[in-house]
């Protein structure tokens, strides 16, 4: 199975293509404020380049669906579903927690994966290893929770693992015993989108085109001060 992955929910953005079938991956980075229609194209031109492919050799596009930056996400789902029809391909949305997990080592002890939410909120989400030795959601019912910063890191217990970009700003105010994964992992990459949705795309799963949207998470400030939520 060939992926093109597509990861688009933070600052900045990747591209990557994946081979299944022999483990081959080539990765594409964008600039922090280059997440962009414009940037995205050409980037996943230049992977296809690198990596020897033609667009037709892609058989199933990942992207990341949320929780994430309202644009970033809408530019790269409306990329996948894009390129899914022009090219007949599979369409996998991929949970953005779900990505920030799958680049931490797999182990014994609960890891959280978290973003950061504004307004003193967290999408968060807490995982452990499965019996494949892959990150399982321990509530599956739930794309993530909505807690505030404070209420999070009150209930993080001794040999947590934590990781997301929010820990720049976190870290020093994790309590004793709770671990940092490396700071390399912090970000979500779509070299791991395209693990993510090799391993959904075996379990058989397929987005529907016509259907696929962002999971933003909450309501945008305006929705919220619509609805009288603010």
């Amino acid at each position: 199975m060939r992926i093109l992955a597509l990861e688009t929910s933070g600052l900045g953005g990747s591209v990557a293509l994946f081979d299944d079938a022999t483990a081959t991956l080539n990765s594409v980075e964008l600039k922090p404020g280059q997440r962009s229609a414009q940037a995205l194209a050409p980037a996943i031109q230049n992977a296809l380049t690198a990596t020897s492919w033609l667009p037709t050799d892609v058989e199933s596009i990942a992207v990341t669906v949320g929780p994430g930056s309202f644009t970033g996400l809408r530019i790269g789902v409306t990329t996948a579903k894009t390129l899914a029809y022009a090219l007949d391909a599979a369409l996998i949305g991929v949970n953005s927690l779900d990505v920030l997990a799958c680049a931490v080592p797999t182990g014994s002890a609960r890891l959280w994966a978290v973003l950061d939410a504004h307004r003193g909120q967290l999408f968060a989400a807490s995982y452990r290893t499965d019996s494949d030795g892959c990150w399982q959601r321990e509530d599956a019912t739930t794309e993530c929770s909505l807690p505030t910063v404070d209420d999070w890191l009150a209930q993080l217990q001794p040999g947590e693992i934590v990781t997301g970009p929010i820990l720049a700003r976190l870290k020093a105010r994790l309590p004793t015993g709770v671990i940092a994964a490396p700071e390399v992992l912090w970000q979500p990459q779509a070299a791991y989108v395209a693990n993510v949705g090799a391993r959904l795309f075996a379990q058989g799963h397929r987005d529907d085109l016509w259907n696929l949207v962002p999971y933003y998470g909450r309501l945008s400030a305006a929705e919220e001060k619509r609805d009288g939520l603010q």
